[in-house]
């Protein structure tokens, strides 16, 4: 039917059909492939069977195994120091000294009290002496006397004299005895006493306990010290290591003896040998880190502090489904990955094991290998997201890289 044949209104009725369906098609177009509605683009990747060595990553920084406190055992007043921070010592090397004030007096004091008790024990042995030779005489004059009695020589009376007068004899000696014992723990008591202000006076002098170098000097001359309080403090040659941290989740198989590889902050990337001397009994609960100890290999003396990252290679597993770390996602509390059938999207839980440090993941349960998941995608994925397979992403590592 022609078109002017047709009434007015139908006219445009048409006219507007005809450019409505146009600007139609090129909306649903639109939105089907860059609007909300597009596919959302995605890197896929392979789920193999590999080989896998894996390694642990952690931080750091340089921790003295132990300090040695270098301090008096008494009150006093610092007066020299030998040494300053950063110096090296020998083990017996003198450091410092602290004023004795009255210690040399007291010892003077001590040896004369030594002297007198010295004098007092020959006073005491000489009166033991006599005791027992007193002692000795009246035994002799008791059993005499026992004897004329016997024979009718001697009156009852004057034997039992005698009898008396060797009891108390021997009386005598025992007191004699037991002061000469006290002398002599007397004597013992006052020579441990010297030797104690002795030691004491020599305390005052700061040596070196061990080979090693000054990590502090807390304490000028004339600073006023309390018993205790550390002036120097010294850290062995050997005596540094490494306190690290290892995130709990990744730290399976990680046990004392293991090499590592130890990136110092002041060496750039230059790497030094190492080993896990001691996994620490306490985790730490707010940041899920695993505590160790890591020994340095050679003879190395960084500042106490200072930071480093830490690689320890764990033993090889056999091989096995290895994903990119990059497709594991977390759905409702489970731990799984987007697994491509057909072109469709299915969630897929999965058990992971060790990890190496090129971004590989071991799957225990859960994959076998062969199958297609997402690796990176531009947006959030869910089961009926359409997807668009690509080489890659704007600003994102290919597949395979570390996350």
């Amino acid at each position: 039917m022609p078109l002017k044949s047709l009434a007015p209104e139908s006219r445009r009725t048409l006219l507007l059909i005809a450019v409505l369906l146009p600007l139609l098609a090129v909306f649903g177009y639109v939105a089907l492939n860059s609007g909300p509605l597009a596919p959302v683009p995605v890197v896929l990747g392979k789920v193999e069977k590999q080989p896998l060595t894996p390694a642990l990553f952690g931080t750091g920084n340089v921790v003295a195994r132990a300090t040695h406190k270098v301090g008096p055992t008494s009150a006093g007043r610092l007066s020299r120091v030998a040494v300053q921070t950063g110096d090296k010592v020998r083990a017996g090397q003198w450091l410092a000294e602290v004023e004795p004030v009255d210690l040399d007096q007291r010892v003077a004091a001590q040896q004369a009290a030594l002297q007198r008790a010295d004098a007092g024990i020959v006073a005491a042995r000489a009166q033991r002496d006599e005791a027992q030779v007193r002692q000795e005489f009246a035994a002799q004059q008791a059993q005499r006397y026992a004897q004329l009695q016997t024979s009718g020589f001697a009156s009852p009376e004057l034997t039992l004299a005698k009898r008396q007068e060797w009891q108390a004899a021997q009386a005598g000696l025992r007191a004699a005895q037991a002061a000469l014992a006290s002398a002599e723990q007397e004597r013992q008591r006052l020579q441990a006493e010297r030797e104690a202000s002795r030691r004491q006076r020599d305390n005052l002098t700061l040596r070196a306990p061990v080979n090693g170098w000054v990590v502090r000097r807390n304490a000028d001359p004339g600073t006023t010290l309390l018993a205790g309080q550390a002036v120097l403090e010294i850290v062995e040659h050997g005596g540094l290591w490494l306190d690290v941290r290892f995130d709990q989740q990744r730290a399976a198989g990680l046990k004392a003896g293991l090499k590592a590889q130890i990136v110092l902050r002041s060496q750039g990337d230059a790497p030094l040998p190492g080993k896990v001397e001691r996994i620490e009994p306490y985790a730490d609960a707010t940041t899920e880190e695993i505590l160790a100890k890591v020994g340095f290999a050679g003879a190395i003396t960084p500042p106490i502090g200072e930071l480093a990252e830490v690689t320890v290679t764990l033993a090889s597993l056999p091989a096995g489904p290895v994903i990119d770390n990059a497709s594991i996602q977390r759905q409702n509390g489970q731990i799984g990955v987007w697994q491509v059938d057909n072109g469709q999207l299915r969630f897929q839980p999965v058990a992971l094991g060790a990890g190496d440090l090129n971004g590989k993941v071991q799957v225990r349960q859960g994959l076998r290998g062969g199958e297609q998941v997402v690796v990176y995608s531009q947006k959030a994925l869910s089961a009926d997201t359409r997807i668009k397979p690509v080489e890659a992403l704007p600003g994102v590592a290919s597949a395979g890289s570390r996350r």
